[in-house]
């Protein structure tokens, strides 16, 4: 019998399938790969849909999904990894959210997904195909897991919630301007 299962295989291509997918969301982020706009365009998008300051949090999602992604592709650091690129992909929802489900129509789908993949990733675990597993889990503790998704959730709490409370004064604003038109 090998010393690796399906199981270790099927973890290897969540792992690189939703960790490479991230890393790439990161890198058009931070670095205009791949067709991305940078800091300076994904900050004003940010900027746009309620997330301000731009330039910031474009950095905090482009690290959670750029860092997240490579972490779980690598299979290392798992719990905090599965964690930050979730909380990132929750971001991204709440912007779709409005839009409804389907990502066809705008909507939420495609980052709930990956958010619901990383956070499956981070309980579940690495698999034995992993750096975790060859370092002997020292950063994959199971103690790891309530604390790096615990924190993960207030922080993704504070911040979408922010956004949300911007977007509404945005909106009430812009109604306000229009009747005074």
């Amino acid at each position: 019998m090998s010393c690796y299962d399906r199981r270790d295989l099927g973890l290897l291509l969540l792992r690189l399938s939703t960790g490479g997918i991230l890393a790439a969301h990161g890198a058009q982020k931070l670095f205009g790969w791949f067709g991305g706009h940078g800091l300076a365009g994904t900050g004003q998008f940010m900027e746009s849909v309620g997330y301000a300051p731009g330039r910031a949090n474009a950095m905090a999602a482009g690290l959670a999904e750029a860092g997240g992604g490579t972490l779980l592709a690598l299979g290392l650091a798992t719990p905090a990894a599965g964690a930050a690129a979730a909380g990132a992909m929750a971001g991204a929802a709440a912007v779709h959210a409005p839009n409804g489900f389907f990502a066809q129509e705008g909507g939420y789908e495609h980052p709930a997904s990956l958010g619901l993949a990383a956070a499956g990733l981070a309980v579940t675990g690495p698999g034995r195909l992993s750096l975790d597993h060859a370092m002997g889990h020292v950063l994959d503790r199971g103690w790891m897991v309530p604390a790096a998704l615990g924190v993960t959730v207030a922080a993704t709490a504070v911040v979408v919630g922010t956004r949300n409370r911007r977007v509404r004064r945005m909106a009430a604003g812009e109604q306000e301007a229009l009747f005074e038109e």
